[in-house]
């Protein structure tokens, strides 16, 4: 059965500056709880590892697309099954809304019951916080072009809840049932 959260903040920053540090994926350790590591393998490819629900998984991930100052969506092609996207809305006046969609397939009894227990959804809440404190504590912003390597803008914007489902996802279905869990 495939799980679906959203979770936004208001950051006081501007939208260029929360997403220029969004974007520096291999920071992702020092604001998101059980992400170990995250390596940059190449412009549009990331590895992940993490230990989720006491379990140390490990996937590759593709950016699908990537709209400077507006949305970074990815999907796994390989490891644990999950898909995503994190937008940003410019509220102006030094404020924007950073907004995360997260798609994935609990496997295995220890993950699911953690499913049950919406620790995923929890901890999507905790890490937008930290984000969100790792911003205001930075003396000076990412500058515009620091991530380490970005793919190149796709043209056009999808639909934010419109998101493509990995092969991998529907594969590993057993379901057709979803949940979704919306902040």
């Amino acid at each position: 059965m495939t799980t679906q959260v959203t979770k936004s903040v208001i950051v006081n920053v501007p939208v260029s500056r929360a997403y220029n540090q969004w974007t520096q994926f291999e920071d992702f350790p020092q604001f998101m709880g059980g992400v170990q590591k995250v390596t940059q393998l190449s412009n549009d490819r990331l590895e992940w590892v993490a230990q989720i629900f006491g379990v140390k998984r490990q996937w590759e991930a593709k950016v699908l697309e990537q709209q400077p100052d507006e949305k970074v969506a990815w999907a796994a092609t390989s490891g644990a099954t999950n898909a995503g996207a994190v937008s940003f809305e410019d509220l102006g006046g030094d404020q924007c809304r950073v907004t995360l969609f997260l798609e994935y397939e609990p496997e295995g009894l220890v993950e699911k019951a953690g499913d049950a227990l919406n620790i995923v959804e929890r901890q999507a809440e905790s890490d937008l916080e930290k984000f969100r404190a790792s911003l205001s504590q930075r003396a000076t912003p990412a500058a515009p072009g620091a991530a380490r390597s970005r793919p190149r803008a796709t043209s056009g914007l999808r639909a934010f809840n419109t998101l493509p489902t990995p092969r991998a996802t529907v594969a590993r279905r057993a379901s057709p049932a979803k949940r979704s869990r919306r902040a």
